[in-house]
C-alpha cells in the first residue's frame, strides 16, 4: 500500500541551538514537512521580537535567521512562537504582530517541562492586557496545558492529573475571559483536553504527538522505558482511547499533528531524565501506525481522509494558511530511524529506543 498525502506542517518542534540543528531540520524535511513551528525555549528563551540578541533573551528575528542558515530555507512555513515572560507586553504584542514576524505566542507553566522557568501562571495572563492584544491582532496561544506547581497525586493520578485540571478549571476560565484568542491546545494527553477540545468552537484546536496516540503510561514503566519519557507524560488506556476517537472522529477540524519531537543528547543521568521524545525523520510512520492501531484502514477512503485531516490539512487551516500543494509518500513496508551520533552524545528517535521496528516507509517527496 502507498499514501500519496500534502506535505504537512509539524506544529510543535524543538530544534534547540547549536552545531546539530541542521541535523534535525535535516529529519523534518526529510520525512515530508513543508514547515515547522519551532518552539522559543532555548537559553535564554526566545522572549523579544526583533533586533539582536540580549544575555536575558533571543529574538524571533535572529532565531529564525540561525534556522534558516540551518537548513529551515527549504520549508515554506517557519514559524517560531513568542515565550511569554514578565518581561512580554501589549506594545511588544502589537508591535510584533505588525512587523509580520510574530505569529504565535507560547504559554510555559513555570518549570513544567524543559527550559520553561521564564514562565508565569496561567492565573496572572487572564484578563489581562496582553492576552487582549493577542485577542486583537488575531495571534495564536500555544498552551503546554498543565496546571502549575500541583505534586504528588494532585499532579499524576488516576483520577485527576495536572493537564486534567487545566482543562476543567482553568481553561474554561480562559475562554470565558477571551472569546476572541485562537488558542492551540499543545500535546495533549487526556480524555478530558481531548474532550474539552471537541466541544469548543472553532477557535480552539489541539496537537497530538505519536507517542500519545502510541503509548500509555504502562510502556513507560515496564522496564522503564526513558525513551518515552515526556511531558506531559502518557497516561492512561482511557486516555489514549480518547485520543484516538477524537482523530478518526468523521470530518473533525480540532486536532492536528504537532509532534513535540525534542532530541537530548543526555537523555538520562544521576539526577533525572531529559523529557521529550525525538521523533524527527520518523513521525508520519508512527501516526500512521497509530492510526492503524486506533482501528482506521489507511487503504480506504474514509481512512485517508482522516489521516489527511490529521497530517496535513486541519494545522495550516487553524493557523490561517493553505495547506501545502507538494506531496510525499508512505509506503506500507518495514524501515529503521538510526540514532544520531553527535559530538555531544547520541540523540535516539523513540522506535528505536523503544525498539520497535517502523510499519510503514517514506519514500522520496514529490515536487
Amino acid at each position: 500500500m502507498q499514501l500519496t498525502l500534502p506535505k504537512w506542517i509539524d506544529l510543535h518542534a524543538h530544534f534547540r541551538q547549536g552545531p546539530n540543528v541542521g541535523l534535525y531540520l535535516a529529519d523534518h524535511h526529510a520525512m515530508g514537512c513543508a514547515g515547522v513551528l519551532a518552539m522559543p525555549n532555548t537559553k535564554p528563551p526566545v522572549a523579544a521580537v526583533s533586533g539582536p540578541n540580549s544575555d536575558g533573551a533571543w529574538t524571533i528575528e535572529s532565531y529564525r535567521a540561525e534556522l534558516l542558515a540551518a537548513g529551515a530555507d527549504v520549508f515554506e512555513q517557519l514559524i517560531i512562537p513568542l515565550y511569554l515572560t514578565r518581561d512580554t507586553t501589549p506594545e511588544m504584542i502589537a508591535k510584533g504582530a505588525e512587523s509580520g514576524l510574530l505569529r504565535a505566542c507560547k504559554y510555559y507553566p513555570p518549570h513544567g517541562t524543559t527550559n520553561s522557568e521564564h514562565g508565569v501562571p496561567m492565573a496572572d495572563w487572564i484578563g489581562g492586557d496582553v492576552f487582549r492584544a493577542m485577542e486583537d491582532h488575531d495571534l495564536v496561544l500555544c498552551i503546554h496545558g498543565e496546571q502549575h506547581a500541583l505534586s504528588g497525586p494532585s499532579y499524576f493520578d488516576e483520577k485527576q492529573t495536572a493537564e486534567s485540571v487545566f482543562y476543567s478549571e482553568t481553561m474554561p476560565r480562559l475562554r470565558e475571559a477571551h472569546p476572541r484568542l485562537r488558542v492551540v491546545c499543545e500535546h495533549i494527553t487526556t480524555a478530558a483536553a481531548a474532550a474539552f477540545v471537541a466541544e469548543s468552537d472553532g477557535k480552539v484546536g489541539a496537537t497530538i504527538t505519536p507517542q500519545h496516540l502510541l503509548y500509555t503510561v504502562g510502556h513507560l514503566l515496564q522496564g522503564l522505558r526513558y525513551h518515552l519519557y515526556c511531558l506531559p507524560l502518557v497516561k492512561f488506556e482511557a486516555d489514549r482511547e480518547a485520543l484516538r476517537a477524537a482523530v478518526l472522529h468523521p470530518g473533525q477540524s480540532h486536532f492536528f499533528a504537532g509532534t513535540d519531537s525534542a532530541p537530548h543528547t543526555t537523555k538520562a543521568t544521576e539526577c533525572g531524565c531529559a523529557a521529550g521524545c525525538y521523533t524527527g525523520g520518523c513521525a508520519p510512520q508512527l501516526y500512521a501506525m497509530a492510526f492503524e492501531e486506533a482501528g482506521a484502514d489507511l487503504g480506504s477512503a474514509e481512512g485517508r481522509d482522516a489521516f489527511a485531516r490529521f497530517l496535513s490539512t486541519n494545522g495550516p487551516a487553524f493557523y490561517g494558511f493553505a495547506a501545502s500543494e507538494q506531496t510525499f509518500d508512505l509506503i506500507r513496508e518495514p524501515s529503521s530511524c538510526e540514532p544520531h551520533l553527535t559530538r555531544e552524545g547520541p540523540v535516539v528517535p523513540l522506535p528505536h529506543g523503544m525498539g520497535r521496528t517502523l510499519e510503514w516507509s517514506l519514500a522520496a517527496a514529490q515536487g
